[in-house]
Formats: structure tokens, sequence, C-alpha cells
């Protein structure tokens, strides 16, 4: 039947063919799907039970390059790797500082405990906070790490009430370089630079096997300076 016909036909008329039908009513609650449920829902879930363990599931986090993971370690005067921490992308890298330190462990060549306290620590402009400071200073360890203008600033502005400035050698911070030329053998690996696991002890495991085949390349010297 032609549409213009359809529309002039009465209300009470239908054109022959035509049944009725029956529309059901949404249900309250749809049917459970089969199998798991999608991330996203179970991480909210996750989330309600326990906000503070589901914030970094995996230890990913999301920011604007995407799903990300932050390694934290601390390496040697031979650029390699002593101990690591895994976090999410997002995550600043003082937050891990105590960890890392606390993974610290340098076998000594006579019997004894392992060394869990190195002489000192060369950190970046990330590393300067009172918090950690005054931990590196309640252990003992030597801290270089240069102010950022903000705090120097602040100081300043504070005048006497500022305090005085903190000891800092720049000679000495020359060789925080071996922290970075670590990292680029670590992420000589492809698995390390592009994290394809999933879960998060998995992808540690990798970085233990990548640490694994740097120290293999660089032996064992007990020198001096051998010190994190």
């Amino acid at each position: 039947m032609p549409p213009e016909l359809v529309t002039n036909l009465p209300r009470t008329s239908r054109p022959s063919g035509w049944r009725r039908c029956r529309w059901s009513r949404p249900s309250a609650s749809p049917p459970a799907a089969r199998g798991a449920s999608a991330n996203h829902k179970n991480l909210r879930a996750e989330q309600q039970q326990d906000p503070e363990k589901a914030k970094d599931r995996e230890n990913l986090g999301r920011s604007r390059g995407g799903l990300s993971t932050k390694i934290h370690l601390a390496a040697d005067s031979r650029c390699r790797p002593l101990c690591r921490v895994t976090t999410a992308g997002q995550r600043h890298d003082s937050l891990a500082m105590g960890a890392v330190l606390a993974r610290v462990k340098i076998t000594r060549t006579r019997a004894g405990r392992p060394r869990t306290r190195p002489d000192g620590v060369l950190a970046d402009k990330a590393y300067s906070t009172n918090k950690i400071r005054a931990m590196l200073r309640r252990r003992g360890i030597t801290a270089t790490i240069p102010q950022p203008a903000n705090q120097v600033a602040g100081r300043k502005a504070r005048g006497v009430k500022g305090g005085r400035p903190p000891a800092f050698d720049p000679e000495r911070y020359k060789d925080r370089n071996t922290v970075e030329r670590c990292i680029n053998k670590l992420r000589e690996h492809r698995a390390v630079a592009t994290r394809t696991d999933k879960r998060d002890f998995v992808y540690r495991g990798t970085i233990d096997v990548a640490s694994i085949r740097i120290w293999l390349r660089d032996p064992v010297s007990h020198h001096s300076r051998d010190t994190p």
C-alpha cells in the first residue's frame, strides 16, 4: 500500500496482514552476562571495597601518553641495577624513595649481613623534599640532591626563617648519570621498554631477568667506589 494511503486510513482500520503485537516491558535487572566482566567494571568494584588497594591496578597508570608504568631503581657506580620498584606512570618519583632504599642489599666480601645503608645517594630535583632529606639524615646517608628554583626562591623569601641551604656537592653530582645509563641498558630489552606483560609480577620478573643479563655482562668487582 502506498504511504500516502496509509496516512489517510482511519485509526480503527488496519491493512490486511497486520497483526497485534504485545510489547514486553524491559525487565528491572538485565540477565547476567556469561564470563568475566570488563576490566573497568572490576576496577569499579575493587575501588568500592578497598580504594587504596585498587588505586593503581597492576601498577598501570593512565596519563597523557596512555597506560604506563614507572620503574624506580637504584644503581651502583658501574651502571648496574641493585633493586627496583614499579608504580603507576602518574605517580611521583619521590613516593618510592623509601621503598627503593629498603630493598638495597649489598653482599659483603667477608662473612656478615649484607649492607643495607649506602654511603651516599645521588638523585635529581624530583627528590628534593624535606621528608626525603630527613630520612637520609636519620640513616646517616649523605644526600647529593639539588634544589629546584621554586624551593630556593621560597627559602630566600622567608629570610632568616628560611634556614640555611642544604649541602650540595656539584662535582659529586656529575656521577648521577650512572642511573640514567642503567635505565638505558634496561630499555635495550624490548619487553622492559614496552611492557607487553599484563600482570605486574610478570613485568617485575622481566625487569629482573634484564638486570641479571646486565650483571653477567659486567662481572662483580669489589671496588671501594662500587656503592649505590
